[in-house]
């Protein structure tokens, strides 16, 4: 029987920003037989599949409209967890993921990892929520006089 080796906490940072999405932190911290791990690729491929359907139908596709936020969603979760991760003191990392080796110094590498998770979340959460928004409001425009509520129309 093989023992548990200690986790990197810069590689689990650096996997988080870069492969969060498809859960490859989870993969490399707790294994393939991590559920939540295997819930990451779903929510992102459907939100690839929205970027798709935008680029191949245009702007007016409604179904791209809710898809696209998903994929949003999905990279700010793997951002905040870049964040978690990194900002996780040695010590505590060493109680959860140092097999029985004592706290190691991790240098900058987690911190520039949190740096770049803190810019690409913010930017990618800001534009999610600003897309929806639009894409809201335009289709809340776009609806027929008769489906309009009736207390919103001018006496």
């Amino acid at each position: 029987m093989s023992t548990p080796t200690p986790k990197s906490k810069t590689l689990a940072t650096w996997l988080a920003v870069l492969g969060g999405t498809l859960g490859a932190h989870r993969f490399y911290l707790h294994g393939l037989k991590d559920p939540i791990a295997w819930l990451h690729p779903l929510p992102t491929l459907v939100g690839l599949a929205g970027v798709i359907r935008m680029r191949n139908l245009g702007q007016d596709d409604t179904v791209s409209w809710l898809l696209i936020p998903i994929l949003g969603a999905m990279i700010s979760v793997a951002m905040f967890s870049a964040i978690l991760i990194g900002l996780t003191n040695d010590e505590r990392w060493a109680e959860r993921h140092g097999a029985g080796h004592g706290p190691q110094a991790t240098g900058w590498g987690p911190v520039l990892g949190v740096v770049v998770a803190l810019f690409l979340g913010a930017g990618v959460l800001m534009g999610s929520i600003a897309f929806g928004g639009q894409k809201y409001f335009e289709w809340q425009k776009k609806r027929p006089l008769w489906r309009q509520r009736p207390w919103t129309k001018a006496l």
